[in-house]
């Protein structure tokens, strides 16, 4: 199965409100001060935030073309691994 441009588009515009949703400051934080960190500023959280927002995008995007290349809906595990 072969998705139109505009879906694709639209599912993306889609995703990127999604995205303040998807990773909470929180986890920033906690990621932050596992990592060692005693004490965290709101904008290391945010930057944070968004470098891993943009690293997983561009995986799922990935993951997304291996699996419809595939020809299949479903992306998995291994098209992540990929």
């Amino acid at each position: 199965m072969c998705l139109s441009l505009a879906t694709l588009k639209k599912n993306a515009r889609l995703n990127r409100r999604m995205t303040d949703r998807l990773l909470p400051l929180a986890t920033m934080e906690a990621l932050l001060k596992k990592a060692g960190a005693e004490r965290v500023s709101e904008d290391a959280k945010a930057a944070l935030k968004q470098v891993l927002e943009k690293h997983a995008d561009a995986i799922g995007k990935q993951a997304v073309t291996a699996a419809l290349t595939a020809g299949r809906k479903t992306v998995q595990a291994a098209d992540i691994k990929a």
